[in-house]
């Protein structure tokens, strides 16, 4: 399992028509509610793109423009393209091609968007539908959440939203937050053995299913504390992502408190030395969103937050040491993309890919991706059994889940 899964972060440099760049509600409705789903901490919503689909997206507030990640739909839909771009985003290796374009129409629920501006990737290089276990085909931002007063209720799995004149009272303590290039940032508190206790701005990315990234700290890397550990942090628009994993002794986000936090810490010229606003310190990912029923009401520059039933859930991250990528089919295959070195799963002799067909004697077609990732980071010394599948042999490997963090 990636470690803190997907970062999807990117930086465009597009120029866009200015007419009508609004959803809207047909008729006399003001408001909308739709249920999604969840999949490692990422919010996943049926798109109706050109009267076609629905397709799912990963609604995110960490990206600006639509953005397509299945170049497939430009010929299946026949979408019209504007122009090619060239996309600079986090991680490592060079700048990707993209499709630019101004004519594509989309729905969710009942509200409209035309000729939301589009960037369509030429190649799928984040491969999302293979690691989040379900086709995705691309990411839903800034123009949802700054047309609508936009709730998330993580613990029903419940989207509502609505005009911002449409009246209702707002549950949960208003946090401010900036909208800086289309994102929203804010401000939290965070403490840890090496820094006592300092604040720091980031940006809040339910894009993003870690709890926290911790990139820059004045002017230069954000120091790695001693008790951590190397981790692939997951993709992003320019590659993957590596670093260090470690922990916070406390979060604080206006008067709400969390214990013990998860931090990830990006190797620099991977993130920090690409994200253009200089006085940002990290990304605020949805492993802390998620705790929470979250609303953001861009108009007024505020996102208010409420405790959900998650909120004291533990923070942990995979103790298993296995990536896992799944190849669509029926039934569907889990294989192993990247073992972590010194991890349980390497010393019991499992290998990159492996194709994995039983889990604790439970066939891993009949499992969801999401249910094998909380199975990998469920309770130290919890012992797993695996059937794998390596060069037509059947063979078993045995090891216990280890708290490395």
């Amino acid at each position: 399992m990636r470690t803190c899964q997907l970062i999807l972060l990117i930086h465009i440099c597009m120029v866009y028509s200015v007419h009508a760049q609004q959803f809207y509600f047909k008729g006399n409705r003001d408001k909308d509610a739709i249920s999604f789903s969840m999949v490692k901490n990422l919010v996943i919503v049926p798109l109706y793109i050109n009267n076609s689909g629905p397709f799912n997206f990963i609604l995110d507030t960490g990206v600006g423009p639509l953005i397509i990640t299945e170049p497939q739909l430009v010929d299946s839909l026949q979408l019209k393209i504007a122009r090619s771009i060239k996309i600079s985003g986090l991680g490592k290796g060079d700048e990707i091609d993209a499709f630019v374009s101004n004519d594509i129409s989309v729905k969710i629920g009942h509200a409209y968007m035309d000729n939301i501006p589009t960037a369509i990737l030429k190649k799928d290089i984040l491969g999302l539908s293979n690691y989040v276990g379900t086709k995705i085909y691309g990411l839903l931002g800034y123009y949802f959440f700054n047309s609508f007063l936009v709730e998330l209720k993580y613990s029903s799995k419940r989207l509502l939203f609505r005009e911002p004149g449409a009246g209702g009272k707002i549950k949960g303590e208003r946090i401010p937050i900036e909208i800086i290039n289309s994102k929203p940032y804010i401000t939290v508190g965070i403490e840890s053995p090496e820094h006592g206790e300092i604040d720091v701005k980031t940006l809040v990315d339910n894009g993003a299913s870690h709890a926290i990234s911790l990139e820059r700290l004045n002017e230069r890397p954000f120091p790695v504390p001693k008790t951590s550990i190397p981790a692939n942090l997951g993709v992003g628009m320019g590659g993957l992502i590596y670093g260090s994993i470690g922990r916070l002794t406390s979060l604080k986000i206006g008067g709400f408190t969390l214990k013990n936090v998860l931090a990830s810490y990006p190797t620099y010229d991977d993130v920090a030395a690409k994200v253009l606003l200089k006085e940002r310190n990290g990304n605020l990912g949805a492993d802390i969103l998620s705790r929470f029923n979250v609303v953001f009401d861009y108009e007024d520059n505020s996102m208010y937050l409420k405790k959900g039933s998650q909120f004291n859930r533990p923070f942990e991250h995979d103790m298993s040491g296995i990536e896992l990528y799944l190849q669509e089919g029926k039934p569907p295959h889990y294989f192993i993309s990247r073992i972590e070195p010194g991890s349980p799963a390497e010393k019991a002799g499992v290998m990159v890919d492996d194709e994995i067909v039983f889990i604790n004697f439970q066939a891993a077609s009949s499992l969801k991706l999401n249910d094998i990732t909380n199975l990998f980071k469920s309770a130290d010394g919890k012992i797993i059994i695996l059937s794998i599948y390596r060069n037509k042999e059947l063979m078993i490997k045995t090891f216990k889940l280890k708290q490395r963090i």
